[in-house]
């Protein structure tokens, strides 16, 4: 794939860089390959021109929380499609929200609910890479769980990459990309996955998020669901002990300076990138603004309250910190840490007594927080799962995979509140109206940044690769 004035054109492979001279140099559709290039550069130097958004907070939910229990029920399906939760009343006309959202009901009107997401990577490593990257994974289905070099850059990989290499961008002391509270796949039952979709992939690990961790997401007694403690709730740079005191740091890099060997190991290509990745990574690690933004307990205890002191509502709370110091893209994990969670095979007391309440609590308060502060405006929030659940249950209410229908959550950055997009059957098991895939949602991410979809970056050999294949945004959800 490749880009012919920002429009993305379909060939039957990736083009190297030769093969794109040569074809530029037909000057096709009167455009030389130097005027592409120079273009495309312009658009690194400068990418985040003309975007409604200047920041992004991904709620992940993953798992795949159940489009039947939270904002498509479905009141007058047959009894043993329906589900045992009620609708009620919301802010938004035609929206049927779960009784077990009633906060995210009282603030509808500053979010919509697309409810129409589709693919078809029935899968939760898949189809985790598949919505943070917008491209399906080169994994086979049940070929595999955890991430590899070759996955495709998430969204907030390409942002970090697009910041660094714009003027300023490698000065910044803060990150460009992060996530809360842990990385996904850190705990899983029987065994430790590093499940794909958010990481850099072929871009180069010096894109990778700078990923927090929170050790009482260890416990048995799962913290996403309970009140936990402020030691239980310290939010560290993944990697960096806390008791390592920032001068002690400081110092040994300064006696790293005088052991520069290692790099003789490295050709010229791979001594720039490495030291650009050293040189981002100490950055971030000495650096007072990162580790006064990690520091929860300056949040007043009133509003800790509200966000919920369980750790998905504190991470939301992080998020938002996060944002404000200028922080450009947050993942928030609400991942299944003990196999189970969203991914709600069993029953449904689960999503009834621990999943919906804390998302509930700690989303409305993210957006109302947001709101209060003037951040909304500026700020892109997605909340969603990556997949859905079975239309038809167990005999204990428990759904199984369902890929070909889920809801997302979406507000902020000028999307219009009290509005939903797309449409469902009577089932909910399929889309009825304006399918929107992991495609469509990606390139309308980009889009709000100011982020041309079309845009393409070098791999590891230089070959020009677009950040996403295919997909158009959804200009209709912005007011």
């Amino acid at each position: 794939m490749f880009s012919i004035l920002n429009h993305p054109q379909r060939t039957s492979g990736n083009m190297s860089r030769r093969e794109l001279l040569t074809t530029g140099g037909a000057g096709l559709l009167g455009l030389s390959l130097p005027q592409m290039l120079q273009a495309e550069q312009q658009q690194i130097v400068n990418p985040f021109q003309g975007g409604k958004a200047k920041s992004v907070i991904f709620l992940f939910l993953f798992g795949g929380p159940s489009q039947l229990e939270t904002f498509d029920l479905k009141p007058e399906a047959p009894s043993e499609i329906r589900g045992p939760f009620q609708p009620i009343a919301c802010r938004t006309p035609g929206l049927q929200i779960s009784e077990h959202l009633p906060h995210l009901a009282e603030v509808s009107d500053k979010y919509s609910v697309i409810r129409s997401m589709t693919h078809t990577f029935n899968d939760h490593s898949g189809g985790g890479h598949y919505v943070q990257t917008g491209k399906r994974w080169h994994i086979p289905i049940g070929a595999g769980f955890d991430a590899t070099p070759k996955d495709w850059p998430s969204m907030g990989s390409v942002v970090e990459y697009l910041t660094q290499h714009s003027p300023g961008g490698l000065e910044r002391d803060l990150p460009n990309y992060s996530v809360v509270p842990n990385r996904l796949g850190r705990l899983q039952a029987g065994g430790r996955y590093i499940r794909p979709g958010e990481y850099a992939g072929w871009l180069g690990r010096a894109y990778n998020p700078l990923s927090t961790t929170v050790d009482s997401r260890d416990s048995t007694d799962n913290p996403y669901w309970r009140d936990c403690t402020d030691e239980e709730l310290s939010f560290e740079i993944e990697g960096l002990a806390p008791e390592v005191p920032l001068e002690t740091i400081r110092r040994r890099v300064a006696l790293l300076e005088h052991f520069d060997g290692m790099k003789r190991n490295f050709d010229k290509a791979d001594s720039q990138v490495f030291d650009r990745f050293r040189q981002r990574a100490l950055a971030l690690l000495t650096s007072n603004n990162t580790r006064n933004a990690l520091d929860i307990k300056d949040e007043p205890e009133p509003l800790r309250d509200q966000y919920g002191r369980h750790l998905f509502g504190q991470s939301c709370l992080m998020a938002r910190r996060l944002v404000e110091a200028g922080v450009r893209f947050v993942t928030v994990h609400y991942d299944c840490v003990d196999g189970y969670s969203w991914d709600s095979h069993r029953n449904s007391d689960d999503v009834k007594n621990k999943l919906l309440p804390t998302f509930d609590q700690g989303c409305a308060a993210l957006l109302a927080d947001l709101d209060q502060r003037g951040m909304l405006d500026d700020t892109l929030v997605i909340a969603m799962g990556e997949m859905g659940r079975t239309p038809k249950p167990n005999s204990n209410w428990g759904r199984g995979h369902w890929s070909q229908l889920f809801p997302a959550l979406v507000a902020g950055a000028g999307i219009q509140g009290g509005t939903t997009y797309g449409s469902s059957d009577r089932l909910a098991s399929r889309p009825a109206e304006h399918p929107v895939s992991p495609e469509d949602l990606a390139a309308t991410i980009y889009w709000a940044l100011g982020i041309d979809p079309g845009l393409m970056l070098p791999d590891a050999l230089d070959r020009p690769i677009p950040i996403i294949d295919g997909g158009e945004p959804l200009r209709q959800l912005f007011g």
